[in-house]
């Protein structure tokens, strides 16, 4: 027969300990409000750096995207492979 694991102990002691005791101090309590108020606007400017690299990247995909449709427009080959082959809507 197998022993059974007592896991009772552990569990009150963790009962009687808060979350905050558990953890210990964390940095943001370490930190002066300076240090801390400099982190955030650093993390503000790489978010903007970030979203503005993005959106740049969007309209570089989107002026390629046109420039190829235009190529592809002046093509014949191109327009002659995809165009519908029913002639009669056009008489």
């Amino acid at each position: 027969m197998a022993k059974k694991k007592r896991t009772a102990p552990a569990a009150s002691h963790r009962a009687n300990t808060s979350p905050q005791q558990e953890q210990g101090t964390t940095l943001k309590d370490m930190l002066s409000a300076d240090v801390l108020q400099k982190l955030k606007a650093q993390s503000d400017e790489m978010k903007a750096a970030e979203e503005q690299r993005k959106q740049k990247a969007r309209t570089e995909a989107e002026e390629a995207r046109k420039k190829e449709q235009k190529r592809l427009e002046s093509d014949m080959g191109y327009l002659l492979e995809n165009s519908k082959l029913d002639w009669r809507k056009y008489k």
